[in-house]
């Protein structure tokens, strides 16, 4: 142990920031950080109830402070922390900063768990490069006892000490606080625990020590509704949900649910309540999902904080505006900025809880995308960065180094299998994989709910409950794609004549259609529709997805960039595509295969950003102001970009990168350069593109 000479002080270096504060014998560590700003938590004041300011003491020779720590550079193990039951266990050899003090030199340890602004680890959801920055935090304070003659209110008392302990200058006590505030104080026996928003409100007050604090956030699609329940004292994603969306008995893209609104007197309050009921139905489930021994109205009280994203017409329902000024030129928002108000003006039952509505980019790229935009940072890319979110209406937002731009493209509800004639939703035994021979032209298939592809033994048994009813999304994209590399379709998606070749290609009327399975009647009787792809399902999907491509087209135009080496595909439709069938298709521009990747819900995840850190909820508000907003339809070079994004995989654009993936029909393969490249293998050898899509 080492005593340093002069004015009686000790020294505490802190690792690993290697901050020092020279402070009296007998500080606690909890004050020495204090003192120096050094980033160690604490929630109950000081007092050893929360646990959150652990440190390691370390032992041994420091040369580069010139300290020599062991045990006795510290106070005694305390009774209070033989006594600690908090939520986080002391760890071995952790100390409780609150209740340890120097009395020497000492070098301690403060983990990542102890810090303040702690880097963030999360399950079900991927966050990186965050840290814990809640706007609502717990703060427990003791209250002195009154004398006769002391005329303060509980309020002054309350507002006096988060002053002293917590620096809270001015606290705000709510009106809705102000009826449990004495029964707190007397159930707590003097103490208590105040909820605190960064701005002084007290929200709400707990009897004794109560330190959980939980907000939720919510990604409000135009399909499906994704929740999260985030503990705001840890920053763990405690529970999640998803459920549909009940706007879609109103219609199933936005744009009906506008018309619904325009046609029917009184259907905008239909579709508000529709959506605020549905999410209070999902809070419930996030409630009953929680671990924990509380009913869920006894968790409710305790979540505290709500971030909602959404389209724009998502946005403005949930709010209780009239979305019709989103349905016709110029797509005007009623307000684009973020929204806070308290849940229960969304008829949420939280009574204690604050609710922050994101900011909406434009009239149709909503809160949504820019959620999404501040999870992949596309607003702080140095290289240019391209984020889709693929939807009923696809929100698009390009970041270069100089700055972002977004806009909308109307793909409708194609790409998701509606408006398909054997199209439905993602659900278990809809077909989401598939491939055709090139030599026989005919299918495999895998459907969802199954590991094994239809022609493989184990795929009867596993599919015996299962209803195959359709194609989903991901593999419409796909078989379309095989079509057109089979032959089966042209570059201009015309299904062609080979009936003469394979009983698959069957004429329908002026048309051809491929079948990928015929009817046919069960053990039971049961009959089972044909599945098939029509040549208007190619037309519907070839409309949705030119007007994506047209879309970003039209913002690299505008970026003055005519390639993207980093493509994001954002949403649960994105995440089920396989990029090469991306670009064959041509819903995106032409790029190496490597550089399309699925970044799962982005909005949910830059929703989860919001409501845990003051930071990103500030950042996301910035920089949604700073990016340029490009209204496809009133461009005049949309439409000639639409056109020429019809054709399959471009009707202009080379595409050399897909080239050298799959084997390409021979006009794009010449126009690529005169190469027919080979589809790489897993094991990054080459193999046919016919021989590489009969694996599985």
């Amino acid at each position: 142990m080492t005593s340093r000479p002069g004015d009686g002080n000790v020294t505490v270096v802190f690792t690993p920031s290697g901050v020092h504060a020279d402070v009296a014998p007998g500080t606690s560590l909890l004050d020495a950080a204090r003192a120096v700003k050094v980033d160690l938590d604490s929630t109950c004041g000081g007092r050893g109830l929360c646990g959150r300011c652990q440190v390691t003491p370390s032992v041994g020779e420091f040369a580069k402070w010139g300290i020599t720590s062991d045990e006795s550079s510290l106070s005694p193990w305390t009774s209070s922390e033989t006594d600690y039951k908090g939520r986080r266990t002391i760890e071995p050899g952790g100390r409780l900063g609150c209740m340890a003090t120097a009395l020497a030199d000492v070098v301690v340890d403060v983990p990542p768990a102890s810090q303040v602004h702690r880097p963030v680890v999360r399950k079900k959801i991927d966050l990186p490069g965050l840290t814990l920055d809640p706007l609502i935090t717990a703060r427990y304070v003791e209250l002195p006892e009154l004398k006769l003659g002391d005329e303060r209110s509980d309020v002054e008392i309350l507002r006096e000490a988060l002053a002293v302990d917590w620096g809270i200058e001015s606290a705000n006590v709510e009106a809705r606080v102000l009826a449990e505030l004495h029964p707190a104080i007397i159930d707590g026996k003097r103490a208590v625990t105040a909820i605190v928003h960064r701005d002084g409100s007290v929200m709400a007050v707990r009897p004794g020590f109560d330190e959980v604090v939980y907000g939720v956030a919510v990604d409000v699609g135009s399909t499906t509704i994704a929740g999260y329940l985030v503990d705001l004292a840890t920053g763990d994603v405690v529970a999640n949900a998803g459920a549909m969306n009940p706007q879609i008995r109103f219609g199933e893209d936005l744009m009906s649910r506008v018309s619904y609104v325009m046609m029917n007197p009184g259907g905008d309050d239909e579709l508000t309540s529709a959506v605020r009921s549905a999410l209070d139905a999902l809070i419930e489930d996030l409630c009953n999902d929680l671990d924990t021994e509380l009913l869920p109205d006894d968790v409710r009280t305790q979540i505290h904080d709500i971030v909602l994203v959404g389209n724009p017409v998502m946005h403005h329902l949930l709010l209780g505006i009239d979305p019709t000024p989103l349905g016709a030129a110029p797509f005007t928002l009623t307000i684009g900025e973020p929204v806070d108000m308290r849940a229960n003006d969304l008829d949420l039952g939280l009574p204690y809880a604050r609710c922050h509505v994101g900011p909406c980019i434009a009239g149709h790229v909503g809160a949504d995308a820019a959620a999404a935009t501040l999870n992949e940072r596309t607003h702080t890319t140095v290289e240019p960065q391209l984020l889709v979110d693929i939807g009923t209406n696809a929100e698009i937002v390009l970041g270069t180094a100089q700055r972002a731009y977004a806009a909308s493209s109307p793909t409708g509800p194609a790409l998701e299998g509606a408006q398909i004639s054997s199209g439905m939703r993602a659900t278990a035994g809809a077909i989401e994989r598939i491939r055709i021979d090139h030599d026989t032209y005919e299918p495999r298939f895998k459907v969802i709910g199954a590991d094994a592809w239809n022609d493989e033994p184990e795929f009867a048994e596993q599919t015996a409950t299962l209803d195959i009813a359709g194609l989903c999304g991901s593999a419409i994209i796909e078989v379309i794609g095989e079509l057109f590399l089979a032959g089966l379709c042209d570059h201009n998606g015309v299904i062609q004549d080979l009936s003469s070749k394979t009983d698959r290609i069957v004429p329908d009327e002026r048309t051809f259609t491929y079948v990928i399975r015929a009817e046919y009647a069960d053990a039971d009787d049961t009959v089972h529709p044909q599945l098939a792809i029509t040549q208007n399902d190619v037309r519907q999907i070839q409309l949705a997805s030119s007007a994506l491509r047209a879309g970003i087209d039209l913002l690299m135009e505008h970026a003055g960039i005519t390639e993207c080496h980093d493509v994001r595909l954002a949403g649960a439709f994105g995440a089920h595509i396989d990029p090469v069938y991306a670009l064959i298709l041509g819903l995106v521009p032409d790029c190496p295969v490597d550089s399309v990747r699925a970044v799962g819900n982005a909005a949910g995840a830059g929703t989860v950003r919001m409501l845990v850190s003051a930071e990103q909820r500030d950042e996301v508000a910035a920089a949604v102001r700073d990016i340029e907003k490009i209204e496809t339809a009133t461009e005049p070079r949309f439409q000639e970009l639409f056109v020429s994004a019809m054709a399959f995989p471009h009707a202009t654009a080379p595409s050399p990168h897909l080239a050298e993936v799959v084997t390409l029909p021979q006009r794009i393969a010449s126009e690529a350069g005169g190469r027919r490249r080979r589809r790489r293998d897993t094991s990054g050898g080459k193999a046919s593109a016919s021989s590489e899509r009969q694996k599985a």
